[in-house]
């Protein structure tokens, strides 16, 4: 039995659709940074204080507030991305970015450090912070196409 060329063609446009809304479902937003990016700027500002009970009190949000972002961010997620939707490149950048970003907090942390600034680390924190919010929706974005541009039968 042949398939006429038309079925042919809105079979596969059916089939691009749905792996554009499972990647969609599945991209982090906007506001998973946001939320990140001020627990890390609490938690290290509450650590620098050197106060015990601000100490305790800045990691009980961070832990809390963390797991909370995750289990929103989980229950969004209806459906999971194979690792070969994201390929090889989508890993390398995440991995990419995720260095990028520790190695410019360490750095200037070691620098501020090095110089007597005060509060070194919550200071390296905020380009982290930064690069976060603003970083992080691209990488989404970066993912988004990267995973959009894979064949749709690609390797089992």
């Amino acid at each position: 039995m042949e398939i006429p060329p038309v079925d042919a063609e809105l079979a596969l446009a059916e089939m691009r659709a749905r792996r554009e809304q499972v990647v969609d479902t599945n991209l982090v937003p906007s506001w998973f940074w946001v939320a990140v990016s001020v627990l890390m700027l609490g938690f290290v500002a509450g650590i620098e204080t050197r106060i015990g009970w601000v100490i305790a009190v800045a990691t009980l949000v961070y832990t809390l507030g963390l797991g909370a972002v995750i289990l929103a961010l989980v229950r969004k997620a209806r459906v999971q991305v194979r690792q070969t939707l994201i390929g090889t490149r989508g890993i390398l950048t995440i991995l990419g970015f995720a260095a990028a970003l520790v190695a410019v907090g360490i750095g200037l942390g070691f620098a501020f450090e090095a110089l007597a600034v005060p509060f070194p680390a919550t200071l390296a924190i905020l380009p982290v912070a930064a690069g976060l919010v603003l970083g992080g929706p691209r990488l989404m974005a970066h993912l988004r196409k990267l995973m959009l541009s894979r064949p749709l039968a690609g390797s089992r």
